[in-house]
């Protein structure tokens, strides 16, 4: 065997040279042992790696993947305890309002809080842990539920997977190194694809709550967890309204706090991708080469409506509010 014979190939060989030794033993020694099946089990989970990462495109994204969490890791690590302070202010607000303090002003070196005043109740488990032990969690939980969902995607579209995280890495960076909960919130939509239709409405209401850009991610949701997600907003409303006074201090607060333009913001595009990667034809409209079929299809449609009005107009328009109904019940999930 040749030095030079990379190290993958050289294992695929030895295994096959063992399964030809092992075969070729007596039948009395090849007795089927649990040993024996868990080697079999490995040996077999070797080769087929071995031949799966054989892809080129499959070796270069790991590549670049590898360079790209390691770059993002240094940044991080490099920070130290600079990281954070984002998150630290959701902890000095919970802790404010235990003691009866105003976390819309704080006092020290912790920026405003300038969420909705009846969610602070939602920090104040967390809160209560030391800083050290709170940004541990906070930070540990958000990697934890981002592998996982990389995980998930790349499973199913592993070369646009790894385009977006390249184009997303860093948005990602800067909601990890300041803790903002922005990629928490992402994390929440990613997971309200997987949800059932009352809890996913509920996610994408404390969601679009917090930070209200989520709320473009309504329509991506199932039909009966639109129908759930109105039902909690609602909810929302009637909270808000309970706490008005505190709400418009929230405003006036949240206004008046400048920050620089939000690149990190773009980290919510990762929230679309379990119903992108399953709907894989949706966006077709953006490539020009469907734009013509399209105009067609809306110029046929338009004629039929325009032939149907000048038969009939009162016919036309109630057909028109039936047909719209009917969807929208169908959106909803409410039937036809």
């Amino acid at each position: 065997m040749s030095a030079r014979q990379p190290v993958l190939p050289r294992v695929a060989m030895v295994s096959d040279r063992v399964s030809e030794q092992v075969a070729s033993l007596p039948a009395a020694a090849r007795v089927d042992t649990p040993t024996r099946r868990r080697a079999g089990v490995f040996r077999r989970a070797i080769r087929h790696e071995f031949h799966r990462i054989r892809d080129p495109r499959r070796l270069l994204l790991m590549v670049i993947l590898g360079v790209v969490g390691g770059l993002v890791l240094a940044g991080l690590l490099a920070r130290g305890e600079a990281a954070g302070a984002d998150t630290r202010a959701y902890w000095a607000a919970g802790r404010l309002w235990l003691s009866g303090g105003d976390p819309y002003h704080p006092l020290g070196p912790f920026m405003p809080y300038v969420y909705s005043p009846w969610m602070l109740p939602l920090f104040v488990p967390w809160s209560v842990l030391p800083w050290d032990v709170a940004w541990f969690v906070w930070r540990g939980a958000t990697i934890i539920a981002l592998v996982w969902s990389v995980h998930w995607a790349y499973k199913r579209r592993p070369m646009t997977t790894a385009i977006l995280l390249v184009l997303l890495a860093f948005p990602l960076a800067a909601n990890l190194d300041t803790g903002n909960i922005n990629l928490p919130l992402t994390l929440l939509l990613f997971g309200a694809q997987f949800s059932g239709p009352a809890l996913a409405g509920l996610l994408w209401m404390v969601a679009t709550t917090v930070k209200w850009v989520p709320g473009v991610f309504w329509p991506f949701m199932s039909p009966r967890g639109r129908l759930w997600g109105l039902a909690w907003f609602v909810l929302a409303l009637i909270l808000t309204a309970v706490t008005l006074p505190a709400t418009l201090v929230q405003l006036q607060v949240l206004f008046s706090f400048q920050r620089p333009l939000r690149v990190d913001y773009l980290v919510f595009i990762w929230a679309i991708v379990p119903w992108a990667w399953r709907h894989p034809e949706a966006f077709r409209w953006l490539m020009p080469s469907t734009w013509p079929g399209a105009a067609q299809a809306g110029a046929a449609a338009a004629n039929v409506w325009h032939i149907r009005w000048r038969r009939s107009p009162e016919r036309t328009i109630e057909t028109l509010l039936r047909v719209t109904r009917s969807r929208l019940r169908t959106f909803l999930g409410l039937g036809a």
